[in-house]
C-alpha cells in the first residue's frame, strides 16, 4: 500500500478523513444555530469526554458550522493558572471583526472595540508578567466605565451583552469555543456562567461552546448552582461498531481499498472504538498491508507499531509528567481499575490508600496534582478515574 495515499490522521485535534459517529451532535448544533437565527432562546453547549474521543475535532467542526452560517466565532484553549481576560478578549475581537464588514454603523463597532480594549487591558493590572500582557491591535481608545471594573464577573457580563448587541445589529450570532474548559480558574468559570445566564435571560445571540473532561459539569455546578440548567451537556464517547467501521472504510474506499470483515473485527477489538486509536491502528495497518483487501493478518502485523507509537506519544508522554509518588498512585489505580473486559473504571480513593498502605489524607497531594495535570478526574465524591482511555492497561504492562 502506498504510504503517501494513507488517509488516516492520528493527531491531536486533527480532523479525521471521515467524522463518523457524530451526526447526532452536528444535527443538534444545527438546530441551535437555526433557533437563535429565528430569535428563539437556546442554551450554550458543553461537550465532555475522555481524551482521545475527538472533543477538539468536534468542537472545530461545530465552529465550521457557525462560520458557514456567517456567525462571528472565536476559539480559545483554557490553561491552568491563566486568567480568562486575555484569551477571551482575543476570541471576541476575532468574532466581531468577522461581523464588522456587514455592520451598517461603523461607530457601533468602534464603541464595542473601546469596551473590549478596556476589558482586555485590565489583565495587565492583575500582576501579569510582561510576556503575558496583551496589547490589543485596536486603534480606538479604551472606553471607561464599561467592562473595566476589575471584577471579572461584572466585566464579562457587560462585555458579552455588548457583543451580543453587535450580532443582533447584523442579524446573526456569535459563538465562542472553549477547549479544555475544566482548566479555567474558579472565578473565571463563575463569570462565564453568570454571563451565559444573563444572555439567556436577554435572549442575546451569543453562545459558548465548551469542551472538557468528564468532571466538567461538576466544575460548573460548583461555580454556580444553576449551571446544570444553563448548558446543554453532551457526553462524547467511543464510537460504536458501525461508526468505527465507517471511520476506517469510507476513507479507504475513496482510495479504492477495502477491508475483510475479520480485519475490521480485530481493529475494533484493538482500538476499543476510541477515535484516536481507530486512526492510529488504521494508519499503521495501511502502511503494512501489501495489497487490498486489508486482512486480519495485516492488522496483527501492524498492531505492535501502532501500540509502540501510542506508548510513546499518547501514554508515555503523560506518564513522564508525573512524579514518582504520582506514578505510584496511578499504578495502584491501574491495578484496581481493571474490570472483566480490561477496561478502566472508577476506583474508590480509600481502596488506593489501602493498596499503598497509606492514610487517604496523606495521598491527597498526589491525587490533587494528578487532577491538575489532567491525568485523572473525580467524577463522583471519593472516586477517581483515568482521563485517558486504556491508560490503566498501559500502566499494567510497564515494569516497576
Amino acid at each position: 500500500m502506498d504510504p503517501i495515499r494513507n488517509p488516516y490522521a492520528p493527531g491531536a485535534g486533527q480532523r479525521p478523513p471521515e467524522l463518523a459517529g457524530r451526526d447526532r451532535e452536528v444535527e443538534a448544533f444545527e438546530v441551535v444555530l437555526e433557533r437563535i437565527a429565528r430569535g428563539r432562546p437556546e442554551r450554550s453547549l458543553v461537550l465532555t469526554g475522555l481524551r482521545g474521543v475527538g472533543k477538539t475535532v468536534l468542537l472545530n467542526s461545530l465552529r465550521s458550522q457557525a462560520i458557514g452560517r456567517l456567525w462571528g466565532t472565536g476559539k480559545i484553549e483554557a490553561r491552568p493558572d491563566t486568567s480568562l481576560r486575555r484569551p477571551i478578549s482575543a476570541a471576541l475581537h476575532m468574532a466581531v471583526r468577522e461581523l464588522a464588514g456587514r455592520h451598517r454603523a461603523p461607530d457601533r463597532i468602534d464603541e464595542f472595540l473601546g469596551v473590549l480594549k478596556a476589558f482586555a487591558l485590565r489583565s495587565n493590572d492583575d500582576g501579569a508578567k510582561l510576556r503575558d500582557r496583551w496589547q490589543p491591535g485596536i486603534d480606538v481608545p479604551a472606553t471607561r466605565g464599561r467592562a473595566d471594573s476589575g471584577d471579572i464577573e461584572i466585566d464579562l457580563v457587560e462585555l458579552f451583552t455588548d457583543a451580543a448587541a453587535i450580532a443582533t445589529d447584523v442579524g446573526t450570532g456569535i459563538a465562542i469555543f472553549i477547549d479544555e474548559m475544566q482548566d479555567l480558574g474558579a472565578p473565571d468559570i463563575s463569570a462565564l456562567c453568570a454571563a451565559c445566564h444573563e444572555l439567556s435571560q436577554l435572549g442575546g445571540p451569543l453562545i459558548v461552546v465548551g469542551a472538557g473532561l468528564p468532571h466538567l459539569p461538576a466544575v460548573l455546578s460548583a461555580a454556580k448552582s444553576y449551571s446544570e440548567r444553563l448548558f446543554r451537556y453532551q457526553r462524547i464517547d467511543r464510537l460504536d461498531r458501525a461508526a468505527a467501521d465507517r471511520a476506517l472504510t469510507a476513507p479507504a474506499l475513496r482510495e479504492d481499498v477495502d477491508y475483510e470483515p475479520k480485519a475490521l473485527d480485530l481493529l475494533y477489538e484493538k482500538s476499543g472504538g476510541y477515535p484516536y486509536f481507530v486512526q492510529a491502528y488504521g494508519k499503521a495497518t495501511w502502511d503494512h498491508a501489501p495489497r487490498s483487501p486489508i486482512t486480519a493478518e495485516d492488522v496483527r502485523v501492524a498492531a505492535p507499531e501502532a501500540e509502540t507509537e501510542l506508548a510513546v506519544g499518547f501514554f508515555g508522554s503523560r506518564f513522564e509528567r508525573a512524579t514518582p509518588a504520582e506514578r505510584d498512585y496511578m499504578r495502584a489505580m491501574a491495578t484496581l481499575a481493571s474490570d472483566d473486559d480490561g477496561l478502566d473504571g472508577a476506583v474508590p480513593t480509600s481502596d488506593i490508600a489501602r493498596s499503598l498502605g497509606r492514610r487517604p489524607a496523606s495521598l491527597s497531594p498526589a491525587r490533587d496534582a494528578l487532577i491538575k495535570k489532567g491525568l485523572i478526574y473525580s467524577g463522583e465524591r471519593g472516586t477517581v478515574a483515568f482521563t485517558v482511555p486504556h491508560f490503566g492497561r498501559y500502566l499494567r504492562t510497564q515494569p516497576l
